[in-house]
């Protein structure tokens, strides 16, 4: 195929996707800095509603997201994420406001129900206009909001707490998705073909490259047929057990760290945002050769066969070698972000367009079901134990379980063609 250059794709669409990402993840993984500055002692939160709050944004996540990415599909996924920037950054910054604990429960799970479409609609959206060779590159730099906003927002979140409290730090980093919520819907177009500011011999090459992948895909019906494949079936199990790592990471990493002796929270701020250093690192290395390479599954377990192990070795090191344990925490971290781009891209090159956004959403949404079971069980073993090597271990288990799934459901063919051009 004719190599095509359509540059402007990658400076227009991927800052926004990365920002709109960066502050979806801001406002969920805050509430881990809230609970460890101060948040459960105002509002007299024991330790089960705790671990409950943390997790409860992933029910709603889970509940919601194939009808909000069915949406996105068939009608339109930049109008999806323009309201769903308004409301969630409403709910976030609410969140500094409460005084009952019912009503932060709500907004917990409603939290969950507004951002639950987000990232699969933004997946799809990214589809429509990159090639396969580029998909994982650009999945990754979406995603990179993750890791990155986390490293960021460690650091601001603890000399916010520090400095004006953590309802003042809900509310300063609630109200910026709203204001970018008008940015977004300036910027963005659902397809090549309403970009004003594409040429039209470029939409034509673009829309003809993104219609020969088409024709290489096996056909596939309908939705239901799509769910009931082996491979989504499997890569919902794989992604729910790796999910569960993650956030049981995300949530709970600064309590962990704050718990060392002679730490407070700016401090626990800096050290908070190391992994996620080593997790941007990993996350462009493994998408860029997996693009280049032209392969995806390799790309996906053994990273997380090596979080596995460095959760397993912080549990050997023990709370009495604090450095020691925070190194392997911060390989584990690095290893459970590095094959997010690779694997998204998997999915949607398995699948035809007409059910790849449905696919990408039930794989998504039993992952906010591992994120769930994730934030939820580790913060009850750190409770129930007195310590944090039960959960280190159950962290490990899922991790190696999901890193055998992805083994076993995408097979040699995970190679995608090289003969397809670059654009």
């Amino acid at each position: 195929m004719e190599k095509l250059t359509v540059p402007s794709r990658w400076y227009r669409l991927i800052p926004i996707a990365f920002i709109t990402y960066s502050l979806a993840y801001l406002d969920r993984a805050n509430f881990s800095f809230g609970t460890a500055g101060g948040m459960t002692e105002d509002l007299g939160i024991d330790q089960g509603t705790s671990s409950l709050l943390s997790s409860l944004f992933f029910l709603g996540y889970f509940f919601f997201q194939i009808p909000g990415t069915i949406y996105a599909v068939q009608r339109s996924a930049k109008k999806l994420i323009f309201w769903s920037l308004i409301l969630w950054g409403s709910l976030a910054t609410a969140t500094g406001m409460i005084r009952d604990v019912n009503v932060l429960i709500v907004i917990r799970f409603m939290l969950g129900i507004v951002e639950s479409a987000v990232m699969p609609a933004m997946i799809i959206l990214l589809s429509r206009w990159f090639t396969k060779g580029e998909r994982s590159r650009a999945n990754t730099f979406l995603i990179l909001g993750n890791p990155a906003t986390i490293l960021w927002m460690s650091i601001l979140s603890g000399y916010l707490i520090d400095a004006v409290g953590w309802r003042w730090m809900f509310i300063l980093e609630g109200l910026p998705a709203i204001v970018w919520a008008f940015i977004w819907w300036r910027i963005v177009d659902d397809t090549p073909e309403g970009a004003a500011w594409l040429t039209s011999d470029d939409k034509a090459k673009l829309q003809h490259a993104l219609e020969q992948e088409q024709q290489n895909i096996k056909p596939v019906k309908n939705y239901a047929d799509a769910f009931r494949s082996r491979v989504v079936i499997l890569l919902s199990l794989q992604y729910a057990l790796w999910s569960v790592g993650v956030y049981g990471f995300v949530m709970w990493l600064p309590s962990i760290i704050k718990s060392a002796p002679s730490m407070d929270i700016v401090k626990t701020g800096w050290l908070s945002a190391v992994p996620y250093v080593f997790a941007i690192l990993g996350m462009l290395a493994a998408s860029h050769y997996s693009d280049k390479l032209q392969r995806r599954k390799e790309f996906v377990w053994p990273c997380l066969l090596v979080g596995a192990i460095a959760f397993y070795g912080s549990h050997l090191a023990g709370s009495n070698n604090f450095w020691l344990s925070f190194v392997l925490l911060t390989i584990a971290g690095a290893a459970m972000y590095a094959p997010y781009g690779p694997f998204f891209a998997m999915i949607t090159e398995a699948l035809p367009k007409h059910v790849a956004g449905g696919a990408v959403a039930l794989i998504n949404s039993f992952g906010a079901l591992g994120s769930f079971v994730g934030a939820y069980m580790v913060g009850y073993l750190n409770s129930t134990t007195g310590g944090f090597g039960a959960s280190y271990n159950f962290m490990a288990s899922a991790l190696l379980l999901s890193a055998a799934l992805t083994i076993m459901a995408v097979g040699d063919n995970s190679r995608t063609r090289k003969n397809e051009g670059k654009v």
